[in-house]
């Protein structure tokens, strides 16, 4: 029997901030950031999958802006968990107040939906500080935590309550990683953001992503850290290596500004890098900030594998162009 293969994109329309989960129904489910789409604004995309490359739009999961939010269209980033039989949803909104973004939460019975936000933001701030957050049940020590940020500040992580919906109490932000800073345009870590956390063969690894993820200057990038604790210490790739410039993934001809990861694993139990990348033949699309030239980010997908302690992707360090073996997903082998 022949080998199933696939060739990126895996969804040829705008879908930034892929976050992908394989939900008890036995489906894969994809959320996406805030778009448009026939020309109706869609607050937070989601798609199924039963083998992680054919996918199946199925509806807005976010039908109602929360009513601290109603008048936004800034609803980013969703990341989803399960956890007996009820579906959280966290991403990050700007108020209606204008006065920097929040972090949000959502909860629905189901993986596609509706989800309905608690009624007030988890966490607000300044600026882009609270951005992109990601929650891990840390297995080590069962603590619930969630990880943000953060524009121009650090990537962080503080413990969530029982309730998965608030903050434990007195627990306290940790810092993971702070940006480089301006000054070097070849560096990613000027601005991290879009922080993602595994567990594999007792390291815990931080990918994240840096720079600039839009526009006709775009240059964004994913990057990775590990440690022996989820809360860390974390020693960046860049570190190990001494090189500054140390990636897991960048840009190629094909595919421009990568970003934005999640880790998925497949019925294998191989680990998969689901992110977005903008077409350079078609880079922007009728969005809804479009006279601003918003970039099209559409999802694509390559093979994680870890050698010497570090993950890498089978493809090299930027995005496949060309046909890869599947995932072994539903009726793929």
């Amino acid at each position: 029997m022949p080998t199933a293969t696939y060739t990126n994109p895996i969804w040829d329309d705008d879908f930034p901030d892929p976050t992908i989960i394989r939900a008890s129904d036995g489906w894969y489910y994809a959320y996406g950031t805030q778009t448009k789409r026939q020309g109706a604004i869609i607050n937070m995309q989601v798609a199924r999958s039963a083998d992680l490359v054919l996918w199946e739009y199925l509806n807005d999961a976010l039908p109602v802006k929360p009513a601290w939010a109603s008048t936004t269209q800034k609803l980013w980033a969703p990341h989803v968990s399960e956890h007996e039989g009820r579906y959280y949803l966290y991403y990050s909104a700007l108020p209606d107040a204008d006065e920097g973004l929040c972090l949000a939460v959502a909860t629905a019975d189901s993986p596609a939906g509706p989800f309905t936000d608690i009624g007030h933001p988890l966490h607000c701030g300044l600026s882009f500080l609270n951005i992109d957050p990601m929650a891990l049940d840390d297995p080590a020590t069962g603590k619930r935590l969630l990880y943000w940020g953060s524009g121009f500040g650090p990537l962080m992580v503080r413990e969530l309550a029982e309730d998965r919906i608030s903050f434990a109490a007195n627990s306290e932000t940790h810092i993971l990683i702070q940006p480089a800073g301006a000054g070097d345009p070849k560096r990613y870590d000027q601005l991290i953001e879009g922080s993602w956390v595994v567990l594999r063969d007792g390291w815990y690894y931080l990918f994240y992503s840096g720079n600039n993820c839009c526009g006709d200057d775009a240059h964004y990038g994913v990057l990775v850290a590990r440690s022996r604790a989820a809360t860390g210490p974390f020693e960046t790739l860049a570190e190990a290596l001494d090189d500054p410039y140390a990636m897991l993934l960048e840009g190629n001809e094909h595919w421009h500004a990568p970003g934005h990861n999640c880790v998925v694993t497949d019925d294998a139990g191989q680990d998969w890098l689901a992110y977005h990348a903008i077409d350079p033949r078609q880079p922007k699309f009728d969005a809804i900030d479009a006279d601003q030239g918003y970039s099209r980010r559409i999802m694509l997908l390559d093979r994680l594998e870890y050698v010497d302690g570090w993950p890498r992707l089978v493809s090299g360090g930027t995005p496949s162009f060309e046909p890869q073996v599947a995932p072994v997903a539903g009726n793929r082998a």
